[in-house]
């Protein structure tokens, strides 16, 4: 088994993040995102759509999308439970998990992609109008994400999980993405200094 590592590349990190909450250690085989090298041979030829991570069992399956991954390792090592336990509460990460990756992740990787200078050979076309666009909508979802932690320690709960793992990481890649988050916003503002604070973060 191998995972082809992307570095500090968001979904990446996510998997490692995860990987680490878990206490599993999967070979890593590094891959300069930088220097573009996920788009050669040993990248495209597992992954069509030259993306990392990508997950290579030792019998040549190949697993991609980083939530589909840690899906597998979730199967295979269920505690600590990163995606919920009993019906209701896999729902609520479930739920909680993918709204922090379409409202919050997405919005900030539209930004950083049609904005940031580095990423003009990557993004084709780079739309600027398109990366300002949805600056405002992060900031928004921020907002309503703030009223939810103002009663509970985890965005989904009690119980820390991978939508904790994808809001971190959002939060995070803010910065390059030059998005702040409102000083108003202090539940998500002491929420990102918990899980940044978990040895996992450093993943």
């Amino acid at each position: 088994m191998k995972l082809f590592d992307g570095g500090r590349a968001p979904n990446p990190r996510r998997v490692r993040v995860f990987l680490a909450e878990k206490g599993i250690a999967v070979p890593l085989v590094p891959v300069d995102m930088g220097a573009l090298e996920h788009r050669e041979q040993a990248v495209s030829s597992r992954n069509p759509l030259r993306r990392l991570p990508v997950l290579e069992l030792d019998d040549g399956t190949v697993i991609t999308e980083s939530v589909a991954i840690c899906r597998y390792f979730e199967e295979l090592h269920p505690e600590p439970a990163l995606f919920g336990r009993g019906a209701l509460g896999k729902a609520q990460v479930e739920m909680w998990q993918r709204r922090m990756e379409f409202n919050l992740l997405s919005c900030v990787a539209q930004a950083f992609r049609h904005i940031h200078p580095a990423m003009k050979e990557w993004e084709i076309p780079q739309i600027a109008k398109w990366g300002e666009a949805n600056k405002p909508k992060a900031v928004e979802f921020l907002r309503i994400l703030d009223s939810e932690l103002g009663s509970r320690e985890f965005i989904a709960g009690d119980s820390y999980s991978i939508a904790d793992i994808t809001g971190l990481i959002a939060v995070d890649f803010m910065k390059p993405a030059r998005i702040k988050v409102p000083e108003e916003c202090t539940h998500v503002l002491r929420w990102h200094q918990a899980v940044s604070s978990r040895p996992s973060a450093a993943a």
